[in-house]
C-alpha cells in the first residue's frame, strides 16, 4: 500500500520534477473548500489502499494553502490548472491528466497499472 505525501514548496515539487527520469509520480491539486476535491482524494486514496503502482510516488498539493506551488506546477507543465486535478509526470512531462469527476479509483488503475 502506497501513501501520498503532501508538498508545500516550490522546492519539494522541483525535487519530484527533476527526479520524475527515475521515478515517476502522480500529484492531486486538491482544494481543501471543494465537495467534487473531497471525493476526488477519497477516489486517490482507495486506488492507494488497494494494488497501486509502486513505481510511481504520490503526491497532493492543497491548492488554497499552497496557491503559488499550484500555480508553479500549470506553470511548469502547461497544463491549465483545475481542482481537483491529477496530473502523472514522467521525464519531466505530463503523460497524463484528469480533473473533477473523471478522477476515480478505476480511471487511476486503468492508468497507472
Amino acid at each position: 500500500m502506497s501513501k501520498w505525501k503532501e508538498i508545500t514548496t516550490k522546492e519539494e515539487w522541483e525535487q519530484y520534477y527533476e527526479g520524475s527520469g527515475s521515478k515517476p509520480f502522480v500529484v492531486l491539486k486538491h482544494s481543501t473548500a471543494c465537495p467534487v476535491s473531497f471525493n476526488a482524494l477519497q477516489e486517490y486514496e482507495a486506488y492507494l489502499g488497494k494494488t497501486p503502482n509502486e513505481q510511481v510516488d504520490y503526491i497532493l498539493v492543497k491548492v488554497i494553502e499552497s496557491r503559488p506551488v499550484s500555480n508553479h506546477i500549470a506553470e511548469e507543465t502547461g497544463v491549465k490548472h483545475a481542482s481537483p486535478q491529477v496530473l502523472y509526470i514522467k521525464n519531466k512531462e505530463t503523460v497524463w491528466n484528469t480533473s473533477h469527476w473523471s478522477i476515480t479509483e478505476e480511471h487511476l488503475t486503468a492508468v497507472l497499472n
